[in-house]
């Protein structure tokens, strides 16, 4: 069994659809070890409690980054987590927290990298005039919104979309990429060659 440990500063909504992913089934061979988040008032904190979870604050207020991530490293060691899910965690890691878990890391972004990275990627997406948005999960390496893409899905720009209509679909999109590719990972069926992670024996 994967044990996940999930990392969100905010709702948690894409922990949410990842539990739910898990209490019916539809993702197997993995289970939360903890849920971790550097806001104290977190509402996805908060709702990982009500589920029975480890739940976690680790605040980041007043505290150099380096810091601060060899708390959470810490925290993570303890539960014994074999794969890190930053489900809405909206912090930049350090690169020891990235060596300390390497290739075992998943960020879900609301992009189709390489295609806009860091913020208000959807204003990004209107303002370039692209026909088509959507969300990438990928591993987190070294730079930021970088790594190996597992899954990517996609949503229409439509013609009368703002920032706040498009991220409302794409968000709808990264709840199931997002068990989708921690499925991938949990599975054991691919790997990774360079940048690119394949099923095995393809």
């Amino acid at each position: 069994m994967t044990r996940l440990g999930i990392l969100l500063s905010g709702r948690g909504s894409n922990f949410v659809a990842i539990a739910d992913a898990i209490r019916d089934h539809r993702l197997q061979g993995a289970e939360i070890a903890v849920v971790l988040s550097n806001m104290t008032d977190a509402p996805g904190l908060k709702i990982a409690s009500e589920m029975g979870l480890d739940a976690i604050t680790v605040p980041s207020a007043g505290r150099k980054r380096v810091e601060h991530d060899a708390a959470m490293i810490a925290r993570l060691k303890e539960h014994r987590v074999d794969l890190v899910c930053l489900a809405g965690y909206m912090r930049i890691l350090t690169a020891n927290f990235v060596r300390a878990f390497p290739d075992r890391i998943l960020n879900v972004h609301p992009s189709l990298l390489p295609a806009f990275p860091g913020l208000n990627a959807q204003g990004q997406a209107l303002e370039f005039g692209s026909k088509v948005a959507g969300c990438t999960v990928h591993f987190v390496d070294e730079a930021v919104d970088h790594g190996a893409v597992v899954v990517q899905r996609t949503v229409p720009v439509l013609d009368d979309d703002t920032a706040e209509t498009l991220s409302v679909r794409v968000l709808e999109q990264e709840h199931i990429a997002f068990p989708e590719a921690i499925a991938r990972v949990v599975s054991g069926e691919f790997e990774l060659r360079g940048r690119r992670y394949v099923r095995i024996g393809t």
